[in-house]
């Protein structure tokens, strides 16, 4: 259901209020660039900082301007059940193709209580659920064994995109749950998952070269390993330049400087220490984003 390059989009700021048109034309940028997917008001979104009327509009507005031309899936996750039951239930009313919703954060839920979380949405909205796994930003892992539990239990969870950073438990996942897409949240491991069943990628560094980052997955996805692998090497300084910081800083800081979108950030995301703003201007010149 879910294959190839999908970009975690960030969301443009200007004077400290949403730039809806700006959004727009990032959108724009994407489809032409081969992109599968948006992913709006996700962590690169930054959709902590984004109140519920911003939240509702960016996704309303990424569903519009794609019309149908790729999938969208909508950030809806929270650490209260109820809450991201709320903007499930918006965010398909809005029209999207699936909901992305983050392990409860700062709760640190037993894994029963991860199972219960995934089970009252999924039994309460008939829409596909991507599963966000990601340790270092929830403090809780969801187990291999949880993911069989809930995918065996839950009919409308369909994919996860995993960012524990270990090839043995995506490994273990995909033994236990065959029929799940597996997503790498983590754009060095794109080809390492893909090569254990992985089917693409939920990027950051797409948002600045989609079309390289759609390359690679569609050319593993065609057999075509020689050309996955140079890419994934291209590729390899720039992403991990694009984690020298917190994310999003790093890649809105890149845009900025690619006058693609304002760099502007929320506090408390907050401009890069300038050491790591040199490195990261020195991988995009050698990648010849800018000059």
């Amino acid at each position: 259901m879910f294959s190839g390059s999908y970009v975690a989009i960030v969301t443009p700021f200007r004077n400290n209020k949403v730039d809806y048109k700006k959004l727009e034309e990032l959108v724009e940028f994407q489809v032409k660039n081969g992109t599968a997917g948006i992913i709006p008001c996700g962590t690169t979104g930054e959709s902590a900082t984004l109140n519920y009327e911003e939240h509702e509009k960016v996704i309303e507005t990424v569903v519009k301007c794609t019309d149908g031309r790729v999938q969208v899936i909508a950030g809806t996750g929270s650490n209260n059940t109820a809450e991201a039951l709320e903007l499930t239930a918006f965010a398909k009313k809005a029209g999207v193709d699936a909901v992305l919703i983050v392990s409860p954060y700062y709760n640190k839920p037993t894994q029963r209580g991860l199972y219960y979380h995934y089970k009252k949405i999924n039994d309460s909205i008939d829409i596909p659920i991507v599963i966000y796994n990601i340790q270092s930003r929830t403090a809780v892992n969801i187990e291999p064994e949880t993911f069989a539990k809930i995918v065996k239990d839950c009919k409308n969870v369909v994919a996860v995109k995993e960012s524990s950073g270990s090839l043995e438990q995506m490994t273990k996942i995909k033994m236990l749950c065959s029929k799940l897409d597996i997503l790498s949240g983590d754009d060095a491991l794109t080809l390492p998952l893909m090569s254990i069943g992985g089917t693409g990628v939920i990027s950051v560094a797409a948002n600045i070269v989609p079309k390289d980052v759609s390359e690679l997955t569609g050319a593993y996805l065609k057999g075509n390993l020689k050309k996955a692998q140079e890419l994934h090497y291209k590729l390899f300084p720039l992403i991990k330049a694009m984690f020298l910081e917190t994310n999003p800083i790093p890649v809105k800081t890149a845009m900025g400087l690619m006058k693609l979108c304002s760099d502007e950030l929320r506090l408390p995301m907050c401009p890069m220490d300038e050491n790591n703003l040199s490195k990261l201007k020195k991988e995009l010149r050698d990648y010849g984003l800018i000059k």
